[in-house]
């Protein structure tokens, strides 16, 4: 998706707040640029002439002004609110959407960053409605000044008319500068917080294997970027500030200067000097309004543009309209990376076991039976329809792939293990126990004990055996499970291989086990042996142990 188009999605979807937040925000402008003008009026025709009808007339409609003034700041404020809030949420949840739905996408960016973008930059971007509405206001106060100028002399109306559109040009050239800092600036604070997400989710093997100093090390070094970068953004914000203050206040002292001149040589009278020093002070307002929103919108710029990045990155499969149903899950001839013309088949209330022997063999099958990315050649059915046919939604209450890694959920065990159905607290016994996992609840807490922000508490072991519950608990008529049981025990990898295979036994509901774990594998109704690509061997686990590179591969 374009930049472009999505800026002008938010405005068309926000057209109604923004609009009437412009409106009032002008009306606040137009009543400032008036208030020098009340007031020298007041000079000249109530003060001077010392009538007190006029008088009395001059502070009701200062007070009418100010009232004015007042409620259209708050007004327009109040639109904006609205607008900006509802817009970073539509912003927000397309961007989850697009992440955490359908069959995925195609990305360079890690998970740190895309959760910056999906905050942060959400965020940023909504507040172009903003700059827009100040924009707007402030050219309308300056027209409005530069007008009432002119008809006191029309020297110091031609100077503000072609000073000011100057100086806001001159601002504006600054703003690419700006913008390239502030876009480094946020593509270092995503990768920070990538590198840190990925640091606190790995701590536990890290420390295993004495990873720490060196994950500490990159984290540094990534931290020390984003500090350069955030140096450099402050750097140009500060020069740009600097710049639109020093030009803007020169402007100012030259019209009032002009302004004193013009009173000494009787040129306008005292109310009128009053006035356009008023002006000249009131000027500086939209000046430095629009210098902000120049500065702004560079940064509001850069985060739309990484998160138009986002909703416009490819998706890794396609998604059709026809609606899934339970039936056999098929691989037919699919080419794919590590795998060459690969056919198997999950039928309906079978155990199969799919042994691999590299992990990016593993990752096409797996990926090919979630219908997260497409075979380059040949062809995945699920109940003789193609998968890339299905609609994505329907797919996912059929077919269930739990992946390797782990992630949790919730700040209770209870809250970890919903699945989006209800499930009683026997339901959810029953699928701990058949993952093991019922020794968590020991305790007076139970079911209700308190976890740390996903499950960091918890031993890998643990979190490995919550997720294969939560995937048991689902409960789908296909259930994918890749490499369940790598972070337990012996004794639990057989209660585990027990456990699933009771579980998920009612002649109906088939499970995949994409597995080296000769445990789990003695349990499979059928096993199926990729080797070099293809499929080697076809039979049960105990039958398939005389082939020494089935062995080699399940007895490491």
């Amino acid at each position: 998706m374009p930049t472009g188009r999505l800026i002008g999605g938010m405005f068309r979807r926000q057209r109604r707040d923004t609009a009437l937040c412009a409106g009032f925000w002008s009306l606040h402008q137009v009543c400032e640029a008036l208030v020098p003008v009340a007031i020298g009026l007041v000079i000249d025709q109530a003060v001077g002439t010392g009538s007190t009808t006029a008088m009395v007339w001059s502070v009701v409609g200062i007070f009418a002004l100010f009232l004015a003034l007042t409620m259209g700041w708050r007004f327009g404020f109040w639109f904006l609110s609205k607008a900006v809030v509802r817009e970073s949420h539509d912003l927000r949840m397309q961007v989850v959407r697009r992440v955490l739905t359908g069959r995925g996408i195609r990305t360079s960016r890690q998970n740190g960053e895309l959760l910056s973008i999906a905050t942060s930059d959400t965020q940023a971007a909504a507040e172009l409605l903003e700059l827009g509405s100040r924009m707007i206001s402030a050219f309308l106060g300056l027209t409005v000044a530069t007008v009432v100028l002119l008809r006191i002399d029309w020297s110091l109306g031609l100077g503000l008319v072609v000073g000011v559109p100057l100086l806001v040009l001159g601002l504006h050239a600054l703003g690419p500068v700006v913008e390239r800092h502030t876009s480094a600036q946020q593509q270092a604070i995503g990768r920070a917080a990538a590198t840190a997400s990925d640091l606190l989710r790995g701590l536990r093997p890290l420390r295993g294997f004495g990873g720490v100093d060196e994950a500490a090390r990159r984290y540094r070094a990534a931290s020390r970027t984003s500090l350069r970068a955030n140096v450099g953004a402050v750097r140009a914000g500060a020069t740009f500030v600097g710049v639109s203050t020093f030009t803007t206040g020169l402007l100012v002292t030259v019209v009032a200067a002009l302004a004193g001149w013009f009173a000494l040589q009787g040129r306008i009278t005292v109310g009128e000097l009053i006035t356009i020093v008023g002006l000249a002070t009131f000027i500086s307002d939209p000046v430095l309004n629009l210098a902000d929103c120049v500065f702004r919108l560079a940064t509001a710029r850069a985060s739309a543009a990484r998160v138009a990045e986002v909703l416009a990155a490819p998706e890794q499969a396609g998604s059709g309209d026809t609606v899934a149903r339970p039936g056999p899950l098929v691989l037919d001839e699919v080419h794919a990376p590590g795998l060459d013309g690969v056919s198997l088949t999950v039928r309906p209330g079978e155990l199969l076991g799919v042994v691999t022997e590299q992990t990016r063999t593993a990752d096409a099958i797996t990926d090919l039976l979630a219908g997260a990315r497409p075979p380059e050649r040949g062809e995945v059915t699920l109940a003789g329809t193609p998968v890339a046919d299905l609609d994505v939604a329907t797919l996912r209450r059929v077919v269930l792939v739990e992946p390797h890694a782990v992630d949790l959920f919730g700040s209770t065990l209870r809250e970890v293990l919903q699945t989006g159905d209800e499930h009683d607290d026997d339901a959810l016994r029953r699928g701990m126990a058949a993952a093991s996992v019922d020794v968590l609840t020991d305790g007076d807490a139970g079911l209700d004990r308190e976890l740390l922000d996903r499950g960091l508490d918890l031993s890998g072991g643990q979190r490995q055996r919550i997720a294969l519950a939560r995937a048991l608990l689902a409960d789908r008529p296909v259930t994918v499970l890749r490499d369940p049981t790598t972070a337990v025990d012996a004794v639990t990898e057989h209660a585990i291989a027990d456990g699933v295979r009771a579980y998920r036994a009612d002649g109906e509901r088939a499970t995949v086990l994409v597995t080296t774990s000769a445990p789990l594998l003695d349990r499979c109704d059928r096993v199926v042996f990729v080797h070099a690509g293809r499929v080697a061997a076809v039979g049960r686990h105990r039958d398939l142990l005389a082939r020494s590179a089935y062995a080699e591969v399940v007895l490491r």
